[in-house]
């Protein structure tokens, strides 16, 4: 069998409005990256660096 993966839900949060826009799994098995990537902002309505929020 398999081994079972370490993996967590986690949301990516906007840096200008502050809005949870995706939601997205992460490998926690070695520590949480610092993952940090431009999406698109529905609120602002362009493409703003989003961060990895953890609930």
């Amino acid at each position: 069998m398999a081994k079972a993966q370490r993996r967590e839900d986690a949301w990516l949060q906007c840096t200008q409005c502050g809005e949870l826009n995706y939601r997205t799994e992460i490998n926690v098995m070695g520590g949480a990256p610092k993952l940090e990537l431009k999406k698109y902002c529905s609120r602002e309505r362009v493409r703003t660096l989003h961060k990895l929020k953890r609930k």
